[in-house]
């Protein structure tokens, strides 16, 4: 289904009250009356650490991909300056440094997601190290490391909770660094808001802050946060047991992302339909009945997993993944192409095996898929054993690897659920 966008009938700021998407705000009242007065340009950033987003990152760009479709104008920074410096948030060590190389990757990749879920129309990437390194150590202590106060520093959250493990200067300084970049964005495009996660509440004031003590204490700029997102049993949004859900498909299948939505817990499923899609307060409430009423269907979550897997993936991936995911649940594997196979079982016990035909029973037993000869007569003749989808229960036959996949894989499946991938060496 094509993704669903939404229809606002409401302020934006009324529209992410309802959604549950707003923890702290600098003036409510003062944003609602900007955002009705005018189309506002508004900010996120977000450093580059790594060469992906994951979902837990998608929170805030959530929320800025609503103001664009609100009709206003987001602006990105992908941090090329204070990524080389390292942001303490949310973090109880120092960070890494990166090499000059691998932030200049990091940033290409990251440039290109953002592109995907923003595209080039009413949007902006800017690098903050366009005008950071503009300044020389004298500018920055005068220009700027007069205006922050050290005691108001060290009582932000960011850097209190650092204290007692210990911050470095570099780190310490962080803050004012993205302090003058909400300054260079409001004086240079006409930016009035920065959006961020919790955690970057004290940053996010520093700027507004700064921009009142240079600008005029009547200047319009303002900042809002995004709650933290919890899980119904108390854990943190975002992590599975194989780690980060990524946004890169090279690092989370398209597959692999569909089913993280899909298997979304019922007593979290309407909460993410309102932070994660972009479908309309009617068609949540039904949905939300839906659960409530038969959640044996999990409506809900099919609608979550598809509206998501499309605003990131796009929709020839997410079909694809509802694909697999109904070809695995009939065990008609022997249908899934040679992509669609390694999608649906990269997270699957794995052995390697030969091109040779061999016979059935010795070839479960040299993979290791059967313990010994007798289990794997047992298993073959209680008709346990399922070859690219099909039963297998006479114990001489003999498999081929080149029949199916393009020779590349076999599939096997032991019992109802079971299965190991054999990737043809």
């Amino acid at each position: 289904m094509p993704l669903q966008t939404e229809e606002f009938t409401m302020n934006i700021v009324d529209e992410l009250k309802w959604r549950g998407a707003l923890n702290q705000v600098t003036d409510e009242a003062g944003l609602k009356a900007l955002t009705e007065e005018k189309q506002i340009s508004l900010y996120c950033g977000t450093d580059p650490t790594g060469d992906s987003l994951h979902i837990g990152h998608l929170i805030p760009f959530m929320m800025l991909k609503r103001f664009q479709l609100a009709g206003h104008h987001p602006v990105i920074i992908i941090g090329g300056g204070t990524g080389a410096i390292g942001d303490p948030s949310g973090r109880k060590t120092e960070r890494t440094l990166q090499t000059e190389s691998q932030l200049e990757h990091n940033k290409k990749a990251l440039t290109a997601q953002m592109v995907k879920l923003f595209g080039t129309e009413n949007f902006t990437i800017v690098d903050n190290y366009e005008w950071l390194s503009q300044f020389t150590m004298i500018d920055f202590l005068r220009d700027f490391g007069k205006l922050f106060n050290v005691n108001t520093m060290l009582n932000k959250e960011v850097v209190a909770s650092r204290l007692a493990s210990g911050i470095s200067f570099t780190e310490f300084t962080y803050q004012i660094l993205q302090a003058v970049d909400f300054l260079h964005l409001y004086r240079h495009n006409d930016v009035q808001l920065e959006i961020g996660g919790s955690d970057q509440w004290g940053n996010i004031t520093a700027g507004i802050d700064l921009i009142h003590r240079t600008e005029g204490a009547d200047a319009k700029a303002y900042g809002l946060t995004i709650p933290l997102m919890l899980k119904a049993d108390g854990t943190k949004f975002g992590k599975t047991a194989g780690g980060a859900v990524w946004l890169d498909e090279k690092k989370t299948s398209p597959y692999e992302f569909y089913q993280f939505w899909l298997n979304q817990d019922d007593r979290d499923v309407v909460k993410y339909l309102k932070y994660f899609t972009f479908l309309s307060h009617e068609e949540i409430d039904d949905l939300a009945e839906k659960v409530a009423n038969e959640p044996w269907k999990r409506e809900a979550q099919k609608r979550l997993a598809a509206e998501v897997t499309t605003f990131v993936h796009g929709e020839a991936a997410t079909q694809q993944a509802i694909k697999i995911s109904q070809l695995l649940f009939s065990g008609n594997v022997q249908d899934l192409s040679v992509d669609e196979v390694e999608q649906a079982f990269a997270g699957t016990p794995s052995v390697t095996v030969s091109a040779n035909e061999a016979n059935i029973i010795d070839w479960l037993v040299d993979t290791k898929i059967e313990p010994s000869k007798r289990q794997a007569r047992e298993d073959v003749k209680n008709g346990a054993i399922r070859i690219n989808g099909a039963k297998v229960t006479d114990e001489s036959a003999t498999i081929n690897p080149a029949d199916h996949f393009d020779g590349k894989y076999v599939i096997v499946r032991r019992g109802k659920k079971n299965y190991t991938l054999a990737k043809v060496d």
